[in-house]
């Protein structure tokens, strides 16, 4: 499924749902404990995704997967759990306005993560971009 351009298609519409999971969140924990509310969000991106992997007949049994790919992505999983639970928690207790561009940083970190460990370059125009998004992150997070 490689097309020119697809990249930046999906990357835009991940950017689009990361801001509606901000709003539709804050909303969600308001009146739950974050982490119970992190839990159903988990159950729902797991019966959603299941749905699809079954619709589209892309099921494989793990022990067939190879085994770096199964230990990053358990990492990975663990990583993204963790996050997660930062992230409600987070959203209960502060201004969604100002969690969801913090959380942003997480852009900037894996810049220098996959510069760092994945020998990615980094070019003038990455390293401003980096800059200006953390700088625009920790603005908007200062209190008004």
């Amino acid at each position: 499924m490689k097309h020119a351009g697809s990249w930046q298609l999906f990357a835009l519409a991940s950017a689009v749902l990361a801001g509606l999971t901000t709003v539709l969140g804050k909303v969600g924990v308001s009146r739950i404990n974050s982490n119970l509310a992190t839990l159903l969000r988990t159950v729902v991106i797991l019966a959603f995704i299941s749905g699809i992997v079954a619709w589209r007949g892309e099921w494989q049994a793990p022990q067939s997967l190879p085994r770096r790919s199964l230990v990053f992505l358990v990492a990975s999983g663990l990583t993204t759990g963790a996050s997660w639970l930062c992230y409600y928690r987070a959203l209960q207790l502060g201004p969604a306005s100002r969690v969801g561009p913090l959380d942003k940083l997480s852009v900037v970190v894996a810049m220098l993560l996959a510069i760092v460990f994945l020998g990615e370059t980094l070019t003038w125009k990455s390293a401003l971009g980096g800059a200006l998004i953390t700088v625009g992150a920790v603005l908007l997070a200062l209190p008004q």
